[in-house]
């Protein structure tokens, strides 16, 4: 394990947004499978790969680029002497900020990608899914936020987010 820590770190010290664009698009896809095989029970002969292909694409091409430079705003712009309080910025930025646009961005994307109405997407699903992610997000960016080291942050939070894209895949499969 700690050799693969090793490897990670080096290509993240190299190649920070393609590292962090590259793992993200497989946690994405990973959140995905788990949406449909553990959560919906489709089986791997009813398993969407065309889906699945879509959440790789979001998660590689906008999410792991996106996030990546946010984190790296929010470090070089929210700076508070107290580092409890620089902290709750942080997430309240993130939360407040962030999070509403990047689920809208999300289920439009996923909408435009399925050949679907973005705008009756969004008006079926966008308030609730923001809604779930204010009841888990916080606290997981209090933690992310207080004791990972802002190259890992990325990371950090795309391993929470396995379940969290489970969630969203099933939250987009819904409002079709």
């Amino acid at each position: 394990m700690s050799s693969f820590l090793r490897w990670y770190n080096g290509r993240l010290a190299a190649k920070p947004l393609l590292t962090s664009s590259v793992t993200t698009a497989i946690l994405f896809a990973t959140g995905d499978v788990t949406a449909q095989q553990a959560v919906e029970k489709r089986g791997l002969k009813a398993h969407d790969f065309t889906r699945t292909g879509r959440m790789f694409l979001y998660g590689g091409a906008v999410f792991g680029p996106v996030a990546t430079t946010w984190f790296g705003v929010l470090a070089r712009n929210v700076v508070v002497k107290n580092r409890r309080v620089e902290t709750l910025a942080r997430v309240a930025c993130d939360q407040l900020l962030f999070a509403p646009v990047m689920i809208g961005v999300f289920l439009g994307s996923m909408a435009k990608m399925e050949g679907v109405s973005a705008q009756e997407r969004l008006e079926k699903t966008w308030w609730s899914a923001l809604k779930t992610n204010w009841m888990i997000w916080p606290l997981v960016q209090i933690v992310n936020f207080s004791y990972v080291p802002l190259q890992h942050r990325v990371l950090f939070a795309n391993i929470v987010s396995i379940g969290w894209n489970s969630y969203l895949s099933f939250v987009n499969s819904q409002g079709k």
